[in-house]
């Protein structure tokens, strides 16, 4: 007897779900392209790989009708139905049907098997959303997703899931593709997104608001950046982002949601016409100080390494606020910020937190530039001296933070010479810079060649030699 109709359907079903499982999990290769499909990409991976994915991405309440969506949850991950509020599953799965869950008032048993194929189905979407995720991180395969309306895939997802999991995952996917020029475009031009992203700051999961912060900044780093100031301008936003930098105890949202002020204090003008006012408003200026102010008291009583990157970026956003027309005043008037930085020059084990001490150097230099008063309490404090020598093997490669300790070194040694010191505070100013002898000789030595480059700023170079210069001549 021949086979059915429908038999032979249920064949075809279950061979079709059978290689849609294999595509799914193969974790170290990616499936051929269909001969009958040609894409005009230059990738190493399959160009219909990266589209089944996307196409896996769907919100499934987009494929359903009646009353029955599916959300994300933090709750169990059940189905939701619209008419009621009970907190129920995942909205992303795959392919399932309107019949593959179970309604209010089936069998407990039924429902053990419908919570597990959501449960398969969040696994799957997750798999697929991090494959994504890594990669966006690629130029080529960024265009490609763009081009197959990612964008339009991850909105959707971020304005009906109520999942962590699947906004943070979203918001990563997104991070990638902003950082290449077409995808960025792309994103500026959906109508919605940008303002969607933007609603993602006033989530309390540490995950996805370090996300949205680095996909921020970079809006914030591109041509386009105006469109993205112009989405974080209301006092209700700023005031929210320094209130988490200010309130968080993770380590990684602290350095993202800092890292969210540095680009916009050192992003182009037009931004900082639109948000630096309000930003000084609402107290940027005081945040940024208590932030330094408690990474300093874990430097010296902890010294935890993965806090190391956090007080990098700290000071780098204030060193951009001391130098800002207008905005530099309050900073560079702060008696705490000056003795914190002050501080740090004179910690000893510079090795492991190098890179703060040349930024916090370059920040004392800019701060005796506006308030040189305050270079008479340091021409007597010996340690400072002596922490000032000891950053110069860090500075090599940056012309700019050795001009600006130079500057430092001459301001303090002017001060000896015109004020009395004891004959005790004289022979340690000798002590101090005889031991020093050798990293000065070599100082003026790696000048000479400084010099001898072709791309070398003669105005750098003209600042090093007069501060260096002065500095010797004592």
């Amino acid at each position: 007897m021949a086979p059915s109709a429908s038999a032979s359907t249920r064949e075809e079903e279950e061979e079709e779900q059978q290689q849609l499982e294999e595509e799914r999990f193969v974790p170290s290769h990616h499936p051929s392209a269909p001969p009958d499909e040609l894409f005009d990409i230059s990738t190493t991976v399959d160009p219909s790989y990266v589209i089944s994915l996307i196409r896996k991405l769907l919100p499934l309440d987009a494929r359903n009708d009646d009353n029955t969506e599916i959300r994300g949850s933090n709750c169990n991950d059940e189905v939701v139905s619209s008419s009621n509020d009970k907190c129920k599953g995942m909205e992303i799965v795959d392919d399932f049907s309107k019949s593959d869950f179970q309604g209010e008032d089936e069998e407990d048993s039924g429902r053990g098997g419908e919570n597990a194929r959501v449960s398969a189905g969040e696994e799957v979407w997750e798999e697929c959303g991090c494959v994504l995720w890594d990669l966006a991180a690629n130029q080529t395969h960024a265009e490609l997703m763009v081009q197959n309306l990612i964008l339009e895939v991850l909105l959707a997802n971020l304005m009906v899931t109520q999942s962590v999991r699947v906004t943070e995952i979203c918001l990563g996917i997104m991070g990638n593709l902003a950082c290449h020029e077409v995808p960025m475009k792309h994103m500026v031009s959906t109508n919605g997104l940008i303002s969607v992203i933007v609603d993602q700051l006033f989530l309390d999961d540490t995950q996805c608001l370090g996300e949205a912060c680095r996909l921020l900044s970079l809006g914030l780093q591109g041509s386009e950046c105006r469109i993205w100031a112009e989405a974080l301008q209301s006092e209700h936003i700023l005031s929210r982002i320094l209130w988490v930098t200010e309130n968080t105890l993770n380590p990684q949202l602290i350095e993202k949601s800092v890292g969210l002020l540095l680009a916009m204090l050192e992003s182009q003008k037009e931004v900082e016409h639109i948000l630096l006012l309000p930003l000084m408003k609402l107290g940027l200026a005081t945040v940024l100080v208590n932030l330094l102010a408690f990474e300093m008291s874990k430097l010296t009583n902890e010294r935890i390494p993965e806090r190391y990157s956090v007080l990098d970026v700290i000071l780098r956003a204030l060193e951009a606020l001391c130098v800002l027309d207008g905005y530099s005043q309050e900073i560079c008037s702060n008696k705490e910020f000056f003795q914190l930085v002050c501080d740090l020059i004179k910690f000893p084990d510079k090795v492991e937190v190098s890179n703060s001490c040349v930024t916090a150097g370059v920040i004392i230099a800019n701060i005796l530039s506006d308030v040189s008063d305050l270079a008479s309490d340091l021409s007597q404090d010996l340690p400072f001296l002596q922490g000032l020598f000891d950053i110069f093997p860090f500075t090599s490669d940056e012309l700019e933070a050795r001009c600006a300790l130079w500057s430092i070194i001459a301001r303090l040694l002017v001060r000896v010479q015109e004020d009395e010191m004891s004959a005790s505070s004289l022979r340690q100013y000798v002590f101090i810079l005889s031991s020093k002898a050798d990293l000065i000789e070599d100082d003026l030595f790696d000048h000479q060649f400084d010099e001898n480059k072709e791309n070398e700023s003669l105005a750098t170079c003209g600042r090093i030699s007069n501060a260096r210069t002065f500095a010797v001549s004592f």
